[in-house]
């Protein structure tokens, strides 16, 4: 190994450290119980949405909910310290704790860890937004964004494989909950009635999150087909277009419940979770 190769190894090393640090540990784990928190208020406003009641069944419309309060603007940013917090902590995981693994496992990480980093960053922006007064309606951003970006050479296909990217994911939150892949992040209270529960809750979790993930991916390939921007709604969007449907109701209802059910997973996890 030369001198440079040496050189970077022990400043990676040092950064390495410095990632492994309690205070950023705690950060993450207040970003998965914000985290937590988001998903239990998205499902509780697609119950309301089932029943004709108003609300946005997505981050921003949870974050609206949480803004509401005299305690506002406090709430707000330390919601974006610990979402910041836990986009770090992921992106330590993505690149710096993964240097000791397989090639193939290093890669996987990467991507998936790599991918949450920047989804926690994004929710820490939106919080941030809301600090400083700015609201927008997410269908209408994400119907701008679609149109922005079909506007462009590639755009049509750009946004197919953003929708089979998101399908992608919705796939791979059902196979972990199926699988019950989520194990080897929460094992503390393996073996035992506690655990069985949290297990359920992890499924059922996974999967609505998963069908969630796939209705929404599943609008931009749409509008992509359809060469209209209006068919990409969103999160809110997709859920809000099952009430439509013959049982899109109950189904909007189990998807609700889902929720609600992974957010009380994620909240134990921010307590008793590997970290």
């Amino acid at each position: 190994m030369s001198d440079g190769d040496s050189t970077i190894s022990q400043a990676a090393d040092a950064v390495e450290q410095a990632s492994n640090h309690p205070a950023l540990d705690v950060l993450a784990r207040a970003g998965f119980a914000v985290m937590a928190l988001l998903h239990v208020i998205i499902g509780a406003i697609a119950i309301a949405v089932a029943f004709g009641q108003p609300g946005e069944a997505e981050p921003t419309g949870a974050i609206e909910q949480l803004a509401a309060n005299p305690w506002g603007p406090a709430v707000m940013w330390s919601c974006v310290l610990a979402c910041f917090g836990l986009g770090l902590w992921q992106a330590s995981e993505a690149t710096l704790r993964a240097r000791p693994l397989p090639r193939k496992e290093r890669l996987s990480k990467l991507i998936s860890s790599g991918f949450l980093a920047i989804a926690y960053t994004s929710v820490g922006l939106s919080f941030a937004g809301f600090a400083v007064g700015m609201r927008g309606d997410s269908g209408e951003s994400t119907r701008d964004f679609s149109a922005s970006l079909m506007a462009t050479p590639v755009g049509l296909w750009a946004l197919v494989a953003l929708g089979l990217t998101i399908i992608g994911i919705a796939i791979y939150f059902v196979v972990k909950g199926v699988r019950r892949g989520f194990k080897e992040e929460l094992f503390h209270f393996d073996g035992t009635r506690r655990g069985r529960l949290i297990d359920t809750l992890g499924v059922a979790g996974h999967i609505a999150k998963g069908v969630a993930l796939f209705l929404t991916g599943l609008l931009f390939v749409i509008a992509a087909a359809k060469h209209n921007a209006e068919e990409s709604t969103g999160l809110d969007g997709s859920l809000k277009a099952l009430r439509d449907h013959p049982f899109g109701p109950t189904l909007l209802v189990a998807i609700g419940a889902g929720f609600i059910a992974y957010g009380i997973f994620a909240l134990i996890r921010s307590r008793f979770g590997r970290m």
